[in-house]
Parts: C-alpha cells; structure tokens; sequence
C-alpha cells in the first residue's frame, strides 16, 4: 500500500514520519533522498553548480544549502530551475526503493511538496500533518532560529493548508503533545493496515 505522507513546514511532519518507522513502515523520505542527489561529487550537484555558478559551492565543495535556498525562495523561476534538476532524481531513487519494499508493507512516501507535485492522486491514502500556520511560524522562530518574515516567506513558498487539506484522507493535527501525537499516528497505521488487508 503506497501513502503520501505531507505537512506544512514546521508541522511536524518528520516526527509522524519517525513514528511510523517504529511502528514498521517503510519510509521513504524525499526531503533526504533530495539531499543524497546534490551530494558531494554526485552528477546532480554538478548540474546544480551549472545553474547556479560555483558560489553555492562551500569550501568543501559541497552545496551550501542556505546560500541555495535563499535564492529560490525569493525566486520562483529560480525556484522552478532547481526543481527542474533535482526532481526528477528523487523520482528516480524512489522507484527503485519501491521496487524493494514486500507486499505487506506500508510504503510512506513523505513528501513536503506533495500538494504541489498534483502527485496525490497517486498514493493509495495521503496523511496531512495539520498545525495552523501561527503555530508553524512560532516553531520556526523558536525551534530554528528564524526571523518572523524568513519564516512566513517559507510558508508562503509552499502550498497553502486548504490545498494540503484538499488532498488529505487522513489528518493528523499536531497542535497536542507528543502523546496524543502517537496516539493518532498509529489509529491512521492500524486503519491502513486494514484497508490493505481487505
């Protein structure tokens, strides 16, 4: 069974992502995998550094991400170029993981894009993790070290929470603690588990 797992930044979508790890799925994060192929040396850093010049490059001639993300966050073309590059890669990795997975897995795929991908409709099941967007820019600033206007200016780069919600068949508000966080994480697992087997 193949389910979409997304979240607005700072939702908490990485926590619920963990927790189904533990409770046995197989997760296949795009977020890492995202990381993996601009990796130092990789062929998808070189096309990077070709669309962006050799300054994104820190000393160590890996991709300077914060150098990289503030250029495409203040630049949607921009934007659109490094997607360009690094997307269809992902895909790529993701395929053959699928691939790997048994027929009674639980196959999460956690996508921080995955509203704006208009992937959804290719997942079995979507999991939005929901928080309003305050919470989201109170987290940022706290957890992360953000100024307010960096915060909502990454909220504002992502797909709005009615576009999220529109493409959910299960929601997972993350405005509780972790407790009741869990809780819901493994109804939404056990529920699946059974749409799987039926």
């Amino acid at each position: 069974m193949r389910i979409g797992l997304t979240g607005g930044v700072a939702s908490g979508k990485s926590t619920v992502s963990g927790i189904l790890r533990e409770l046995g799925a197989v997760v296949i994060d795009a977020d890492l995998l995202a990381r993996e192929v601009v990796e130092k040396g990789s062929p998808g850093l070189e096309r990077v550094v070709e669309a962006f010049g050799p300054e994104i490059l820190t000393v160590d001639g890996e991709m300077d991400r914060a150098k990289v993300g503030a250029i495409v966050f203040a630049d949607e073309p921009q934007r659109r170029v490094l997607e360009s590059i690094v997307h269809p890669l992902v895909f790529e990795r993701i395929v053959a993981l699928e691939e790997a997975a048994t027929e009674d897995d639980l196959v999460v795929h956690d996508i921080p894009l995955l509203a704006e991908s208009g992937r959804a409709a290719t997942f079995d099941a979507v999991i939005v993790v929901d928080v309003p967007p305050e919470v989201q820019v109170e987290r940022m600033v706290r957890d992360r070290g953000w100024t307010r206007e960096e915060a909502e200016a990454r909220i504002a780069a992502q797909a709005g929470r009615e576009d999220r919600l529109a493409i959910a068949t299960y929601v997972i508000d993350n405005t509780g603690t972790l407790d009741d966080l869990r809780q819901r994480v493994t109804e939404v697992a056990e529920e699946l588990r059974s749409r799987a087997e039926s």
